[in-house]
């Protein structure tokens, strides 16, 4: 069981930076593997990034890959997803979602727990 809590959205203008933070409950947050989705309106819930329990290995969407690195501090029951070089296309709201496997960290379906999301905008 854990609860996660997404922060850190807002406005930026293209080319500009954000960091998102997952805050995760419980003792047992280092055991889950995390990852980030977004959701733009109208459009279908995508793969962002992933970051493991065991080894704290990531993966990216070729879309974010070499923009955005996913790492987390599990002192601190935090995941971050470090956003750089946005683009308009990036506007989404972004939901952190955590699974007890290390597999499969791209699918929907792997995951167990989902927080409420944050609006990530960029204007042009």
């Amino acid at each position: 069981q854990v609860q996660l809590v997404e922060s850190g959205g807002g406005l930026v203008q293209a080319g500009g930076s954000l960091t998102l933070s997952c805050a995760a409950s419980g003792r047992t947050f280092s055991r889950y593997s995390i990852g980030w989705f977004r959701q733009a309106p109208g459009k279908e819930r995508e793969y962002v990034a992933a970051i493991t329990a065991t080894g704290g290995r990531t993966s990216y969407a070729d879309s974010v890959k070499g923009r955005f690195t996913v790492s987390r501090d599990n002192a601190k029951n935090t995941v971050y997803l470090q956003m750089n070089t946005l683009k308009p296309e990036d506007t989404a709201v972004y939901y952190c979602a955590a699974t007890y496997s290390d597999y499969n960290v791209a699918r929907l379906y792997a995951y167990d727990y989902w927080g409420q999301g944050t609006q990530v905008t960029v204007s042009s």
